[in-house]
């Protein structure tokens, strides 16, 4: 492969598998790949990181650090003015699903029951399925009570797709959404 004299400038590497990846990388996903010629330590990855992190720190996009690892992405503050690029409107979502994606986030792993108890009305299943479409949450177990119903938890995809590394990540709850729980789901 590479020799010495064909080596490639590895920051110009590390940079053009991130923006042609189309998704977040993870160290070893770059050591495993497109640096696996070179025998690069994790810390080493992660300067070349920072080293384009700090490139970038004053365009127009950033590198930043999600859960499924490292992409470039516009800056946050420019959104609105980039929405003007796509014709379709963003998809909505309804209150339900969005409450149903808020507690799973929150109370995760969590059964449907719970959710239902939780919000006070029956979840669609037409929610669920969407939410699972979207790769934004997934079945992880099942609880161990009659029926052994499905238990759900949020994805990598779901913390890429809003921006966090980890869900400690997550905004705190409104101290009077908690008084609407039921006490018997309360941690």
């Amino acid at each position: 492969m590479a020799n010495e004299t064909t080596k490639p400038n590895l920051i110009q590497l590390v940079e053009a598998a991130l923006f042609v990846a189309g998704r977040p990388l993870s160290i070893s996903e770059l050591q495993q790949s497109v640096l696996a010629n070179f025998k690069m330590a994790k810390g080493q990855v992660l300067m070349i990181l920072e080293e384009l992190a700090s490139k970038y720190q004053n365009s127009g996009i950033i590198l930043t650090e999600v859960a499924g690892g490292w992409r470039f992405q516009s800056r946050p503050e420019l959104a609105e003015y980039l929405s003007y690029l796509w014709q379709e409107k963003p998809q909505r979502y309804s209150r339900a699903l969005l409450e149903t994606l808020t507690i799973i986030a929150y109370r995760q792993p969590v059964t449907r029951g719970e959710i239902e108890a939780i919000r006070g009305v029956a979840v669609s299943s037409s929610i669920i399925s969407t939410l699972k479409e979207r790769l934004w949450i997934k079945e992880v177990g099942h609880k161990e009570v009659p029926g052994r119903p499905a238990l759900l938890a949020t994805t990598k995809e779901f913390l890429d797709y809003f921006n966090l590394k980890s869900l400690s990540e997550l905004p705190e709850l409104d101290q009077s959404l908690l008084e609407k729980i039921p006490q018997d789901f309360q941690t």
